[in-house]
């Protein structure tokens, strides 16, 4: 018995409470670290991600992403949102036009489809083939 406590007076051996506490305190400090990262990612995810891709998307390239979002929005969900990532990472810094991200779209399998209006300019005004054509 003499041995056992000549360990605990060393620090060898812990009494049980002392064991008992700093396991208590080692998983208490693994928590609130689970929790910080947790806190973290929810800051991360509460940004919207288009507020994100303000800062990149220009010229046409909203209205790709609309039209994009009208016909297959779970998948168009998720390509914000991975976009977004990229920006906030900062893997992705320049501007990203209409034509860059249809052609991403497509290159995923996503054949969007624009509304595409052609009009002709005669005397300062804009009309339509239609219109051209009856001669309005």
């Amino acid at each position: 018995m003499n041995l056992a406590r000549a360990k605990m007076e060393c620090g060898c051996i812990l009494p049980k409470d002392q064991e008992l506490e700093l396991l208590k305190r080692r998983r208490m400090i693994e928590l609130m670290k689970r929790m910080q990262r947790r806190e973290v990612e929810k800051g991360r995810k509460t940004e919207d991600p288009k507020k994100i891709l303000s800062r990149i998307l220009v010229d046409r390239a909203w209205e790709v992403l609309k039209a994009a979002e009208s016909q297959y929005p779970e998948d168009t969900r998720r390509i914000e949102e991975g976009l977004a990532h990229l920006v906030s990472t900062g893997k992705l810094k320049d501007p990203v036009r209409g034509e860059h991200l249809l052609w991403l779209f497509r290159r995923l399998g996503m054949k969007v489809r624009l509304e595409t209006h052609i009009r002709v300019l005669e005397h300062g005004k804009l009309k339509t083939i239609g219109e051209k054509l009856k001669g309005e």
